[in-house]
This record gives C-alpha cells, sequence and structure tokens, in this order.
C-alpha cells in the first residue's frame, strides 16, 4: 500500500482533490516546491525527489501559471515530464503521469481504449502527446493517465462548472451539443481512480465517467442538481464521441452523481 507521494500541481483542479483524498486515506503527501526545483532543472528535481522519497510521483503539473522560464511552455508540458520519468525509473520511484483525452483530435473516431492511436497535431494536445512519449521512454513502468474535463462544484478553478457558471453570466444562455458526448468525471471519482493506479502495471490509463451522457444533458442534470435555471439552448454544433473507456478502473459513472430533470409536461 502507498503510504508517501509527492505531487507536482498540487494546488491545481486535480491536485486538489487527489491531496485531500490521499490525505483522507492516510497518505503523507509533499507538494512540490517550485522555489527549490523549477521545471527543466533536473539536477534540483533530483536532490528533491532524493530528499522526500516518495513511493509515489504523481505529475499533473501544466503550464498555466508561469515562473519566467524561456520556452516555459515547451519545457514544462514536454521536456520535465520526460527527465522526472528518468528521475523516478533510477530511483525506483512510481511515476503517475496525467495526460489529457485531447491528444486525441476532434476527428478521431471514438470512443478510445487505451491502445487507440493518438493524432493530436497541435496545442495542448499535441504536447502531451509528446510528453507521453517522453514518458514511455525514461519510464516504460510509468504510468500514464488521460483524464478528460473534470466536473467541480463551482466557481473557482478549472472545472466544468466553473465554465458553464461563466458562459451563463455572459451570454444569459449556455449553448450545449446533443451530438457530444464528452469525457469527463467528478473530481472525486477521477482523484480515487488516481489513487487506484500505482497498484496497476505500467502503461496508458483512462479515467472517464460518461457512459453516454450527451453534452446537453450533462448540463442539464448539472442545473437540476445545484438547484439553477440555466437557459440551455440544445444544438448539433460539435459531433464527437469523445468518451474513453477502460474496464480496469472502473471509474465511477456520472449516472451515481447526476440525476436528468423531469421532462415538461
Amino acid at each position: 500500500m502507498v503510504k508517501s507521494t509527492l505531487i507536482t500541481g498540487a494546488g491545481g483542479t486535480v491536485g486538489t482533490a487527489l491531496s485531500a483524498a490521499l490525505r483522507a486515506a492516510g497518505v503523507d503527501v509533499t507538494a512540490w516546491d517550485r522555489t527549490r526545483a523549477l521545471p527543466g532543472d533536473a539536477e534540483a528535481a533530483a536532490d528533491l525527489l532524493d530528499e522526500v522519497r516518495p513511493q509515489v510521483l504523481y505529475h499533473l503539473a501544466i503550464a498555466s501559471r508561469s515562473v519566467g522560464i524561456p520556452n516555459e511552455g515547451e519545457v514544462v508540458n514536454v521536456t520535465w515530464p520526460g527527465q522526472l520519468a528518468g528521475l523516478c525509473h533510477e530511483r525506483g520511484i512510481t511515476l503517475v503521469f496525467t495526460s489529457t483525452v485531447m491528444v486525441f483530435s476532434d476527428d478521431a473516431l471514438g470512443p478510445f481504449t487505451p491502445s487507440s492511436t493518438t493524432d493530436a497535431q497541435d496545442g495542448y494536445g499535441f504536447d502531451k502527446r509528446r510528453a507521453e512519449l517522453a514518458v514511455r521512454k525514461a519510464d516504460p513502468d510509468a504510468r500514464i493517465v488521460r483524464l478528460g474535463w473534470q466536473i467541480g462544484e463551482g466557481p473557482g478553478s478549472n472545472n466544468m462548472m466553473d465554465h458553464l457558471i461563466r458562459q451563463h453570466d455572459q451570454h444569459g444562455r449556455i449553448d450545449a451539443s446533443r451530438a457530444w458526448l464528452p469525457a469527463t468525471s467528478f473530481l472525486p471519482d477521477t482523484a480515487a481512480a488516481l489513487i487506484a493506479v500505482p497498484e496497476h502495471p505500467g502503461g496508458v490509463y483512462h479515467v472517464d465517467g460518461n457512459r453516454g451522457w450527451t453534452y446537453d444533458e450533462i448540463v442539464a442534470a448539472l442545473a437540476e442538481k445545484h438547484g439553477l435555471t440555466w437557459q440551455i439552448r440544445p444544438n448539433e454544433d460539435f459531433v464527437f464521441d469523445q468518451r474513453m473507456t477502460d474496464p480496469r478502473l472502473q471509474t465511477a459513472s456520472l449516472d451515481t452523481r447526476l440525476k436528468l430533470p423531469p421532462l415538461d409536461e
């Protein structure tokens, strides 16, 4: 059983939920200290790993808050994961690296399995796609975990509820495609899956709680859950089955947390 962890991005959307869940399970959690080891500084990272000596390193951090590193996006999103993977491999530390469903382009045909071919050619998804390759090369035993859009409880972080609240505040309505099945899960369920991952062998894993919900249904169910009177306009502007499947982790289904509102009579 895992007893000690080190987390990059511990203050982010997923990192906050994961840290809380680990501590609740009695696991020691240390947040990566960027004042001690900036992204890309392999020597400082090695020193920090040797000092903390975690059983598991959860690498969640992305280039979201600038720390002034030259070529920061490339260093944080691509170079750093590969460096950390190599350092973990040398020390026998289990690395859990979080990637994204965006490694699959909007032209790909979902639902996706862990063996589906990634094809993103630009942006964040392309960065993560290259990072996955760097991590696998440096540490074949690493766990690479692809996540979808996270659902939190409200505003204040990069999650679906925050996006929806801002969209409705700005436009007085929410436009939601009935032809999009997004990869998504609630933050506590994502945290539970991430905690389970180190018990599995190295490889690629998918965390997705969507078994068949369309985006407009999710929006309507979230409004019902939180007692919000949103104006929702269904459309078919985005046609995409983005869901990810992986029977090994059994991420909790959206059905356990959402219920569609009753139809108007």
